[in-house]
């Protein structure tokens, strides 16, 4: 049966005054790890943030948390060759994973930090949901396909967020989230709600900050 993947709904007011009152809290950056033994302690629930090079995972995370400088974005794809850990108070870690793809770097770094995100989201157990980072602009190529596959065999669920909106018109988005729920039909982890965010607008923020709230 073909899953629907609608948007992803306003949450109700408390919901979001909650969210909005624990990313306004303490977030601090723990470390980063180049090595699965250097992973924090999993005391904690934890989501991450996965996407190609030059997604806008960066942007997300400064926009969820209130704090531009939080997370480095760059100009530059493959810029973040480490698993940066964020504390989001005492409540879970906010996970940002090194960005996938085109990433211009030398072939056996490219190599070594993406071996270490597929031994990541295989086997953290305190990881609650991956977010999916797929830019509007081109919709869930290859490369997102492998990733998603990898979260499929890991049992990892994982909800696909789309970045930069305010790129491109309403009408211009809709055969891509057309393309995207079609995508989605092949993988059994995929979370049956898409969020539709724009770093730069502050759309959407409010429902990712609520349902990240909301895991456990």
């Amino acid at each position: 049966m073909k899953v629907a993947f609608p948007t992803a709904p306003d949450p109700e007011a408390a919901a979001a005054e909650a969210a909005r009152l624990l990313f306004a809290g303490p977030v601090d950056f723990v470390k980063g790890v180049v090595h699965m033994d250097g992973l924090p302690p999993a005391d904690r629930p934890e989501v991450c943030f996965a996407g190609r090079s030059n997604v806008g995972k960066s942007s997300l995370i400064n926009a969820l948390t209130g704090r531009k400088g939080l997370a480095r974005a760059s100009n530059t794809p493959g810029r973040t060759q480490e698993i940066n850990y964020f504390a989001l108070g005492e409540h879970s870690y906010l996970v940002d994973l090194p960005g996938y793809g085109f990433a211009k770097a030398p072939v056996a770094i490219v190599a070594k930090w993406q071996a270490l995100l597929k031994s990541y989201l295989a086997g953290r157990q305190t990881l609650r949901r991956a977010f999916c980072l797929i830019d509007s602009r081109h919709g869930v190529k290859d490369v997102d396909h492998q990733i998603m596959t990898l979260l499929d065999r890991s049992a990892v669920p994982f909800q696909v967020v789309m970045t930069k909106t305010d790129k491109l018109g309403p009408n211009a988005l809709v055969p891509v989230l057309d393309q995207v729920r079609e995508a989605l039909q092949k993988h059994p982890a995929a979370y049956p709600e898409l969020v539709v965010t724009s770093s730069e607008k502050n759309q959407g923020i409010a429902t990712l900050r609520a349902i990240i709230a909301g895991l456990d």
